[in-house]
């Protein structure tokens, strides 16, 4: 297949009934066959075997009594059974919600409770978390089990399987664009993490529009150790699948064994986050570090002199972007640009603003939120789910609200300043401020306690908690960041924790955590890594 075949395939030639799971694997696999598409966990799929896996897949859905609409839930890591499950959901017209590897019992209780999920696959050495989690009043009716040998337990009484075999291949049910395809839930900032409900357009579009960005082809070896329950990480699938390229999905990110894994896959497009270029950049400078085939790849957030000294040691140019998981890939980085500092220019077919208090624009230069809209339908989320009034918030004047405040540049060039929201960023996650507070707001000897973001050495966010004692209460900040552990995930634990007499207050009383994030980290501060 030559690169104007696979350009073809990736652009919006695609008409918008046709931007559907099932419609895209079908016409890939009647248009490139037995051309290699993916390799994750020692298995590996043609794009004719991914029609197979996820038609036969779908079929095992079925006969478990999942039907169009029903939520599927999928704790699991870097493995097919993953986006077997995920893609034959979309094949059927389910809805999978994907869960972040690292949560603990109190999180999966929410996220099942909350997506009403019917069906769990879990990977064996997860199950155990779910011994914590309240699942009572939740819809949940099974578990499948990936991986596990040997007797399965049962958590609190539920059905508990081993992942049954494929059933016989069924056809697809009539999906449409604006359908939900999955339930990904990103952290809130004044409460729990809401569910984003992503329509098979828009995950389409993530690929198309990545795709597009990154200027790939088919001889293109797509490389990542992101978790697949990222939208980052599915969206490499699609790109793949679009362009007739390959994807391969590694099973975590290790420093020192990134290169090595890069050429044993030979990998042409690698995909970084924001700390995970200073982390290699770390370690010792060898030749491994010339000795691949990597010619490009996607790092947002990594700062401006850490791309360029990657750029200088592996020969690796790393295009920075914005997107979010309720958006798409709206702004990024041109190849062959070399401004530094910004996160690159407004892609084709949407459209942004830098908007005051009253979602007016303002002129270049002037600092102000990031407000955004596509002009296709259904190439963004279609909403937080079952949360109606947040849905109306974030998307209020048809525009939807980053919670990013941004300076657009006179060359069209938009600069990340901060956030608005009280969110925190760190090795990749979103962090709930809220979530942090309530499991700490839970220890006895806690009488209030704020948590907000401070900035680390490795220019991204790091997890810092005000913590004021009960009268008499003899407990370490050490202790505290114990208690964190197991009842939240481990990118969530607090860092920082400071034991402090007072907060500083509104006239009204109202906490005022800027205050706090700039102050940061003071002498007198317990820093968990010391």
């Amino acid at each position: 297949m030559t690169t104007d075949t696979a350009a073809r395939l990736v652009d919006h030639a695609w008409p918008l009934a046709e931007r559907t799971v099932p419609l895209l694997l079908q016409q890939q696999a009647a248009a490139l066959g037995a051309r290699p598409l993916l390799t994750v966990g020692g298995v590996r799929w043609t794009h004719a075997d991914a029609v197979d896996a996820v038609a036969r897949r779908a079929a095992a859905l079925q006969a478990a009594g999942v039907g169009r609409g029903d939520r599927v839930a999928i704790l699991c890591g870097n493995r097919a059974e993953f986006l077997e499950v995920f893609l034959a959901c979309g094949w059927i017209g389910a809805v999978s919600v994907p869960i972040n590897s690292a949560s603990m019992g109190p999180q999966i209780a929410y996220f099942l409770a909350d997506s009403g999920a019917r069906l769990m696959v879990v990977e064996a050495p997860f199950v155990e978390r779910l011994q914590t989690a309240e699942l009572v009043g939740t819809a949940l009716e099974c578990v499948w089990v990936v991986g596990g040998e040997g007797p399965m337990p049962a958590p609190q009484g539920l059905r508990c399987e081993a992942y049954p075999p494929a059933g016989d291949a069924v056809a697809p049910a009539a999906v449409q664009p604006g359908d939900p395809l999955a339930i990904l839930y990103t952290s809130g900032t004044t409460g729990p993490a809401k569910g984003v409900v992503c329509p098979h357009a828009q995950y389409h579009g993530w690929g198309a529009n990545t795709a597009r960005i990154l200027g790939l082809g088919p001889d293109d070896v797509l490389a990542t150790t992101l978790p697949l329950f990222h939208i980052n990480a599915l969206n490499t699938f699609a790109q793949a699948s679009l362009t007739g390229g390959e994807v391969v999905f590694l099973p975590r990110f290790s420093a020192s064994g990134f290169w090595p894994a890069m050429q044993a896959c030979g990998a042409t497009v690698v995909y970084l986050l924001g700390a995970m270029v200073p982390i290699l950049l770390a370690q010792p400078a060898g030749a491994g570090e010339r000795a691949h085939r990597v010619r490009t790849g996607l790092g947002p957030g990594v700062p401006a002199s850490a791309s360029a000294a990657f750029r200088e040691r592996t020969g690796v140019r790393l295009l920075e972007g914005y997107g979010s998981t309720e958006t798409n890939f709206v702004i990024a980085t041109r190849p062959d640009s070399e401004r530094a500092g910004v996160m690159g220019w407004l892609q084709p077919g949407f459209e942004a603003r830098v908007a005051d208090a009253f979602d007016a624009p303002l002129p270049d230069g002037e600092a102000g939120e990031l407000l955004l809209r596509a002009d296709e339908p259904f190439a963004f989320a279609t909403g937080y789910f079952n949360l109606p009034d947040k849905t109306v918030e974030a998307w209020r004047n048809l525009w939807f609200h980053t919670g990013d405040r941004v300076v657009r540049e006179p060359d069209g060039a938009f600069r990340f300043i901060d956030r608005l929201k009280d969110a925190i960023r760190r090795r990749g996650e979103n962090i709930s401020s809220y979530e942090v507070e309530q499991v700490l707001q839970g220890h006895p000897a806690v009488a209030t306690v704020v948590v907000y973001p401070v900035r680390s050495e490795l220019a991204e966010d790091e997890v810092m908690a005000s913590v004021i004692l009960r009268p008499d209460a003899a407990v370490t900040p050490a202790d505290l960041a114990g208690y964190c552990d197991g009842r939240l995930p481990y990118f969530a634990i607090p860092r920082y924790i400071d034991l402090v007499d007072d907060l500083p207050r509104t006239e009204n009383g109202k906490v005022q955590k800027f205050r706090l994030r700039e102050r940061g980290v003071t002498p007198s501060t317990w820093d968990r890594q010391r």
